[in-house]
């Protein structure tokens, strides 16, 4: 897969990015709240997004999803509040995947257009467009008022009377009412009736599914058979076909890229099918897979066709784990050994929608502690990484913002406000947060305008650093690119390190170094000395506590 630069995501989120109501109540309507919108994300919020190093914008809760909030004057009536969590409702309970969310207009007639301008901001900017694809599930009060002509509906001609067709779009409880346990669903003429049940999106095939399932939305049906396995993809089931309307709907609003939900839930071979179709439209266009299973990652990316995968399971955890349970910085090396030969389709993060924040006491607190961990997501392969909007500032998440209680996460189901991303975009952010800012940029841009970083294969160097590293909390690695390398040293540790990292010949065989005066510089301080290569070469560092560094070492005539 050939690319010109390493892809930096930043994902945010429209309904909360740019409002700037400071005076937000818990569980508050969208009047009391306020929301952000398209036309809020101008080409100076944008241009400041691409001048922190990001190359994609990963726009999250675009589609109109289920919400209780009112716009029948508009032609949009409210979901009933029962199966809505929270005010403004979950981005990934989709009502109509040809429409976007009426919240993030001005002019709420206008919105498709208000979508589309910012889309061309977003180009103009020099930055591409990434959106979600929710595949597995939809909202349970789903239906598309804004289809195209000749677009049957999810549902639409459906047999009610099985549980299983493949025909189908649903799965039906035959026989029962929905009736979830700890969910009020409501009474009279305000109660939320369906029958028969559907069965709920993460793979709960009963009438009475728990508040702690994902009732508010209902499972699509790919031709899987849930009680034997069994797979009926011959014909195409219409659910297929169904959704790649959907997916080029979307392609030819311009859009770079698709963050696909829960892909895993999704069989393989509609991936295998869809991609393929869609990359005839657009060969530039990615495909990113949610994903939690590592036993499927090579599946789905060979036989399904995903440019990049999350990579949640192990290098998230394992860094978090290193972070905050006491886990050795050496885990690090399963890491890599776990998704060897793809490690450059794997999506880094540290932080996402569905991940607490860094600075929450939920989580690890400090944003600059847990720098070295930082480096190691964003610097350990070709692959992308990803900011989630508020994180380059600090944000801890530590309101109670309604649906969302004080769990560490900026909610997804309330309309609220982020106190450091109001204080960024008013010119007031604290001494800290300019500071942590100017962290991440330093870091980013270094991603992109160094080739050994950018472009560069990875070389652990845990094997000859026993003796001279604590390798509870130090991790050592290079990248190297056309005769060059940068070493990276991570100290997880509360105290410094003086040491001398060895580099051994093989490392140098690899990168096709051959013995002679290279130049050092340390990429985050400019400092640079002379170093000698050669079969015996040690390389002398100092490291804060918290704290990494990135050397580049390179031939003395080369800048």
């Amino acid at each position: 897969m050939k690319k010109d630069k390493k892809t930096i995501i930043y994902q945010l989120m429209p309904r909360w990015f740019t409002n700037m109501n400071s005076r937000c109540v818990p569980d508050g309507t969208i009047q009391q709240n306020g929301c952000g919108k398209f036309n809020d994300i101008d080409l100076s919020k944008l241009r400041s997004i691409r001048s922190l190093g990001a190359t994609h914008i990963w726009y999250t809760g675009v589609i109109e999803h289920a919400s209780t909030t009112d716009y029948s004057n508009q032609g949009i009536t409210p979901c009933n509040p029962h199966v809505v969590k929270g005010k403004a409702g979950s981005p990934y309970a989709i009502r109509d995947y040809y429409d976007v969310c009426p919240d993030l207009a001005i002019n709420v007639t206008e919105r498709m257009a208000e979508f589309e301008a910012l889309v061309e901001r977003t180009h103009l900017a020099g930055l591409k467009v990434i959106i979600d694809f929710v595949p597995n599930h939809v909202a349970r009060e789903y239906e598309s008022d804004a289809k195209p002509a000749g677009i049957q509906d999810l549902g639409e001609g459906d047999n009610l009377m099985m549980f299983f067709d493949p025909r189908n779009n649903f799965y039906y409880i035959t026989g029962q009412e929905f009736a979830p346990n700890g969910v009020d669903l409501g009474t009279g003429s305000e109660a939320y009736r369906e029958f028969p049940a559907r069965a709920t999106g993460n793979d709960c095939y009963t009438a009475s599914p728990s508040r702690d399932d994902w009732y508010e939305t209902v499972k699509l049906n790919y031709g899987v058979d849930p009680w034997n396995g069994s797979t009926h993809f011959d014909p195409i089931p219409p659910t297929w076909i169904k959704m790649l309307e959907i997916l080029k709907f979307w392609t030819s609003k311009g859009i770079d890229g698709f963050r696909c939900d829960m892909a895993h839930m999704v069989p393989v071979a509609f991936w295998h099918w869809a991609i393929r179709q869609i990359k005839e439209i657009n060969p530039d266009i990615i495909f990113i897979a949610e994903i939690y299973d590592v036993a499927l990652y090579r599946s789905y990316i060979d036989d399904g066709g995903f440019d990049y995968l999350y990579d949640k399971v192990t290098l998230y955890d394992t860094l978090r784990g290193i972070l905050c349970n006491g886990w050795p910085a050496s885990d690090l090396t399963c890491c890599w050994q776990t998704v060897e030969g793809i490690a450059d389709h794997m999506l880094n993060f540290l932080e996402n929608h569905d991940e607490q924040r860094i600075a929450s006491r939920q989580f690890y607190g400090d944003p600059f502690k847990a720098f070295p961990a930082l480096v190691v997501s964003a610097t350990m392969s070709q692959g992308p990484f990803m900011v989630y909007a508020g994180q380059e500032l600090g944000e801890s998440a530590a309101d109670a913002e309604g649906f969302s209680g004080h769990d560490g996460h900026t909610t997804i189901f309330d309309y609220w406000s982020v106190p450091t991303l109001r204080r960024w975009h008013q010119g007031k952010p604290t001494a800290d947060e300019r500071r942590l800012r100017n962290i991440y940029r330093q870091l980013l841009r270094l991603c992109n305008s160094e080739k050994t970083l950018s472009h560069g294969q990875f070389f652990d160097l845990m094997y000859v650093n026993q003796e001279t590293l604590n390798t509870s909390r130090q991790y050592a690695y290079l990248r190297h690119c056309d005769g060059e390398m940068t070493v990276v040293v991570a100290n997880f540790g509360d105290d410094a390190i003086d040491t001398s990292i060895c580099i051994p010949q093989h490392a140098l065989d690899c990168a096709q170094m051959t013995h002679g005066s290279y130049q050092c510089k340390n990429l985050l301080t400019d400092d640079t000395v002379a170093v000698s290569l050669s079969s015996h070469t040690t390389l002398p560092v100092h490291i804060n506590p918290n704290d990494a560094i990135l050397v580049k070492i390179h031939k003395n005539n080369k800048q």
